[in-house]
């Protein structure tokens, strides 16, 4: 059974930083790419960043570019999101997901839209305030 787990949301202040976790279990992380999204208060999800498990190679929505960072830990089938100079804006249900890679590489478009990632966690909200 695949499992992820987010963990390191929070209330801050803008300009602070926070760095969210996501645990994967039952599935071999080699296989897939795993992804964080963004949903706020009525309004769709969105992509933030993803990285290919196999290669790391990672994606990012224009936006975060510069202030988000995506990581892994090997050892502890972890994806981090790091989350620098945050502002209101960043207030959001943040979610962790996985999408399995194929071997061909399938374009950009593939890593960054949810319809492609097949397993999704129940989300860690982060609150900014100005």
């Amino acid at each position: 059974q695949v499992q992820l787990v987010e963990s390191g949301g929070s209330w801050v202040q803008a300009g602070a930083s926070l760095r969210l976790s996501c645990e994967a279990s039952g599935l071999t992380l080699d296989d897939y790419a795993m992804g964080w999204f963004r949903q706020a208060p009525g309004k769709e999800r969105d992509f933030v960043a993803a990285l290919k498990w196999s290669d790391g190679n990672t994606y990012y929505a224009d936006a975060m570019k510069g202030r988000f960072i995506i990581s892994r830990d090997d050892a502890k089938n972890t994806v981090f999101l790091q989350m620098n100079s945050l502002v209101p804006e960043d207030s959001a249900l943040y979610y962790c997901a996985a999408a399995r890679a194929p071997k061909e590489y399938p374009g950009t478009y593939y890593y960054t839209h949810e319809g492609f990632y097949d397993y999704w966690g129940q989300g860690t909200q982060v609150t900014v305030s100005s």
